[in-house]
């Protein structure tokens, strides 16, 4: 008799091609038409960033309720996000990309200008929205920003207000913060310090400096060396307002760079907590549980390279694995530079790419969901081999 699997399918997204839910669900069809006898166990993961929302809201089902909050985008203009309700209305869940994404904007949009001006402002609101619900704890998850204003425009939405030499309030974006005077926190909406918030973040570089926000994450959200040096001046006079105002120093932090410095924000006017990315969503979707009763983890990422090892998702569930000596297979895009070290990592038993034939990046993308299928059934057929050979 055939010995039957319980097969964990546990992958971030494939940026750009897939997100994590329609990952998981390309992998289980490729290993159903060959084993459909096993029990598949589907849990989508993220980090946090885009694409998160929708694996804790696929992994939870029907006890997590959806909220829409009409809102704005990083460029001010309207647009619909939604918000997770969790466990019978006491907590949420977040996605900053699901308001204040970079994805929402244009390639033709990702401007200097546009760079200088992008807001927080519309996750704020979805923020405002979770509070009124009554939750006593709110989670978010960020990541693929278009921002770099520090969080000031999500603390503004709640009420802070931001002054200017005159008295005036600063108009919204990161380089309008060089004219920081002051921070009044005497309006801010005291329940965001009130609850426990947690932001799921794997970043950890500073506010400011070569490091920072604006040097490191700038260029891909449209800024110019120009704007990239303008942003990074205003994002020290932020820091500095934050801790005039609090007297929390955080600019420094490991972390408070992420998402255009929005981590700066909370930690400086909230009573925030930061965890790895990883972590949180894999509590959230209850990955610990599934891992248990787990004969074989796959995960999979868009490119296993040298990042893979530095917290990104297929690095965290392989660790979660380890202890559990669970079998785990990285299904790939591609391999980048460094991919071979991935060979020593003694969490992953396999890494293998999907491509099935030389091809073109764009068109490798535009096929990324049959070539899943086509690897899963692959990886199928050879595990049966193995407890074919491995039967007395």
């Amino acid at each position: 008799m055939t010995r039957t699997l319980r097969v964990l399918i546990a992958p971030d997204s494939f940026g750009g091609a897939l997100d994590s839910v329609a990952v998981a669900a390309a992998i289980a069809d490729g290993w159903a038409r060959i084993r459909p006898d096993d029990e598949i166990l589907r849990r989508p993961m993220a980090d946090g960033g885009e694409g998160t929302l929708a694996a804790v809201a696929d992994a939870l089902g029907d006890s997590v309720e959806r909220r829409t909050v009409e809102t704005t985008d990083a460029l001010g203009r309207p647009i619909s996000a939604d918000w997770l309700l969790l466990d019978d209305g006491r907590g949420a869940f977040v996605e900053m990309a699901a308001a204040s994404g970079l994805a929402h904007l244009r390639p033709e949009e990702r401007t200097p200008e546009n760079a200088r001006l992008a807001s927080t402002r519309g996750t704020g609101e979805l923020l405002r929205a979770a509070l009124d619900e009554g939750v006593e704890r709110i989670t978010i998850g960020l990541g693929g920003s278009a921002t770099t204003d520090g969080g000031s425009g999500l603390l503004r939405a709640l009420g802070l207000r931001l002054l200017d030499g005159d008295g005036a309030d600063l108009p919204d974006g990161g380089t309008a913060l060089a004219r920081l005077d002051r921070a009044d926190g005497s309006g801010l909406d005291p329940r965001i310090s009130a609850i426990r918030l947690v932001v799921a973040s794997d970043v950890t570089n500073p506010l400011c400096g070569l490091r920072g926000a604006a040097a490191t994450y700038g260029p891909q959200k449209g800024a110019d060396q120009a704007a990239v040096e303008e942003l990074d001046a205003a994002l020290v006079r932020w820091g500095r307002g934050i801790e005039a105002a609090t007297g929390r120093l955080v600019a420094d932090i490991p972390g408070a760079g992420a998402a255009g410095g929005t981590t700066a924000g909370l930690l400086g006017f909230a009573t925030a907590r930061v965890r790895p990315g990883v972590e949180v969503v894999a509590e959230l979707v209850g990955l610990a549980g599934s891992l248990e009763v787990a004969d074989l983890v796959i995960t999979g990422e868009g490119r296993a390279d040298e990042q893979t090892l530095h917290g990104k998702t297929a690095i965290g569930v392989a660790t979660l694995a380890r202890p559990r000596k669970t079998p785990v297979v990285l299904l790939c895009g591609g391999l980048g530079p460094g991919a071979a070290a991935l060979d020593a990592v003694m969490a992953l038993t396999v890494v293998q790419p999907i491509l099935d034939r030389p091809i073109p990046l764009e068109e490798a993308m535009a096929d990324t969901e049959r070539m899943l299928i086509a690897a899963a059934g692959r990886l199928a057929r050879s595990i049966g081999i193995g407890l074919e050979l491995a039967r007395p």
